[in-house]
């Protein structure tokens, strides 16, 4: 079933990307109005946005879900539920595929809440308590977006339509256009993990690895970016989007610093996906949604290449994520440290990698515009930061001594999985210049100064090596003198925000909670109440017993008493 959905999705993704290639070339646009209902004066209809945004995204979605479908073949072979995870991984690929091709918000709505649905059933897959407890942090951070997006629609009936491509460009300055865009802001930082939802980012890494290079590739996280990169004329010079660059810029950074502190292979790849989607909304809200769009498609390649690749490691590593326990996997695993490490580079934007063409474009394109220093810190700073842990996890895991036990099964035979992975490495080199020759019809020229262009090339070898550093002699004194403060456990649990979003919310209502059940469960109501009754029942059944267990001294007593009161009455009388 596997082989015949890849072969499946990986036809159709080429079918479509060459749809998309046509239509960047003749500049062509496709609207489909399918009418669904029709009564009376009303009528229901359906549309389609084909254009070559949403085609290309389209292809990338499908070639990526067609290689991860492969993956799982080996990947998940121990499964007996194997169709199921395929079917819930296909659901949320066409999910995806119905807000990618969705220029109305009642049909965005129905594939993002799909997504979130989707996700739920992938994250807590692995049945346990702390899957459960990731999938409802995922499931209900999302639910806020959802809300958002709802709200979005009620604003939309200003207009008449929900088709918003109808309104956004001479209906930008109106109020509750302005409405709707900031609706559609907070949609999309849940969904793409922005300050302050970055917590559920993390966790869903709960799921199987497959989702995970599906989800932080190309479909969930980038959802957000994707429907922002649609409404991007109502952040150009407004007060939203210079909110959107402070929130993307702090995501960026707190993630970059938090993946430095992480010894869980997966989560430091997950903070890594944070990095770069904080990236991707700092630029968009800048107003450059091309250059945004260019690096959602070159990250999607080499991030689920990165992930396959970690998924291989863990797979052969008896499920082990640890990166302490992991070292020489460069001579036992040949192959797929060679993708892991072609992937890491081309994160860190080493040159004529596919990262690197829309990275130091977009770093070029922050040196020359108007931004003022702190953002200008965020964009670069959050850059060494990503090389540093880069160059940390190849040194943890690739050129250190091994510490794994001595008997271990570590080879490079899962051939399925290398195929997948090889697909994907010849995407991870060559991408990023395919994708820059077809989406900018002239190159992009930035006249700078010899010292600016040169900052970024230093600002990465700057990273690389304090995370070298930062391994090799593990800075002891700086890290203890950083633990007495606190600091590392401040920087290295993502500023608490796993902590806020989920002891913060509950821990109060639970407390008063408690308080209610004291003051009137058990409290004075209780005792005039349900207790008071329940006392008094026993107290008159006690009595009950009692006479009935000596009725026949009762008896003779009440004769006797009986008599004498007969007797006090006739003297009387």
């Amino acid at each position: 079933m596997c082989k015949i959905w890849f072969i499946n999705l990986f036809f159709f993704s080429l079918l479509i990307f060459l749809m998309g290639i046509f239509f960047i070339l003749n500049d062509f646009v496709i609207f489909i109005e399918w009418e669904v209902i029709s009564l009376q004066s009303m009528s229901i209809v359906m549309t389609l946005l084909f254009d070559w945004m949403s085609l290309i995204f389209m292809s990338f979605v499908l070639m990526i879900s067609s290689l991860v479908i492969l993956y799982s073949k080996e990947y998940m072979s121990e499964d007996y539920k194997i169709n199921r995870f395929i079917m819930l991984v296909l659901m949320f690929v066409s999910s995806m595929m119905l807000l990618i091709i969705s220029p109305n918000l009642i049909s965005i709505l129905l594939g993002w809440d799909g997504l979130g649905l989707v996700s739920y059933c992938l994250v807590i897959y692995f049945q346990n308590v702390k899957s459960y407890n990731a999938g409802m942090l995922t499931a209900l951070s999302n639910r806020i977006g959802d809300v958002a997006l709802l709200l979005a629609i009620a604003w939309m009936l200003n207009y008449g339509s929900w088709n918003y491509t109808f309104y956004l460009e001479f209906m930008k300055n109106d109020f509750e256009m302005m409405m709707v865009g900031l609706l559609v802001m907070l949609a999309s930082m849940t969904k793409s993990a922005q300050i302050p939802f970055s917590s559920w980012l993390p966790a869903a890494m709960a799921a199987p690895t497959p989702v995970s290079a599906l989800v932080h590739s190309s479909t969930l996280v980038t959802a957000g970016i994707y429907l922002l990169i649609r409404f991007n004329i109502l952040l150009n010079f407004s007060w939203m989007g210079n909110l959107l660059l402070l929130l993307s810029g702090l995501t960026m950074f707190m993630s970059g610093l938090g993946a430095n502190y992480e010894f869980d292979l997966k989560k430091i790849i997950a903070l890594s996906t944070l990095s770069q989607l904080g990236l991707m909304m700092s630029i968009l809200s800048m107003g450059f949604y091309n250059l945004a769009f260019f690096h959602l498609l070159t990250h999607a390649l080499f991030k689920a290449l990165l992930f396959m690749c970690a998924g291989s490691i863990i797979h052969n590593m008896n499920n082990t994520q640890d990166i302490r326990l992991m070292g020489s996997l460069s001579l036992m695993m040949p192959l797929t440290s060679s993708c892991f490490n072609v992937a890491n580079l081309a994160l860190c934007g080493m040159p004529f990698l596919s990262g690197f063409y829309s990275k130091d474009l977009m770093l070029e394109m922050v040196s020359f515009s108007y931004v003022n220093y702190l953002s200008f810190f965020f964009f670069f700073f959050s850059t060494g930061l990503t090389v540093c842990y880069s160059f940390r996890l190849v040194f943890y895991t690739m050129t250190s001594e091994s510490n794994f036990s001595a008997l271990n099964m570590l080879s490079d035979e899962s051939w399925i999985m290398l195929k997948s992975m090889l697909g994907l490495l010849i995407l991870s080199i060559f991408g990023g210049s395919m994708l820059s020759w077809l989406i900018f019809p002239s190159p992009y020229v930035l006249v700078l100064p010899m010292y600016m262009k040169l900052l970024t090339l230093l600002i990465c070898i700057m990273g690389g090596f304090c995370g070298y550093l930062i391994s090799k002699i593990s800075l002891f004194f700086f890290n203890k003198a950083m633990n007495m403060y606190n600091v590392s456990n401040f920087l290295g649990s993502m500023w608490f925000m796993p902590y806020i979003s989920t002891y913060g919310l509950i821990n109060y209502s639970l407390i008063m909670g408690k308080m209610v059940v004291k003051i009137f469960d058990q409290g004075w109501s209780e005792y005039f109440g349900g207790q008071q009754l329940y006392y008094n029942l026993i107290k008159n059944s006690q009595l009950n017993q009692m006479l009935q267990n000596n009725d026949l001294k009762i008896y003779l007593l009440s004769f006797v008493f009986w008599v004498m009161i007969l007797y006090i009455i006739m003297i009387f009388l």
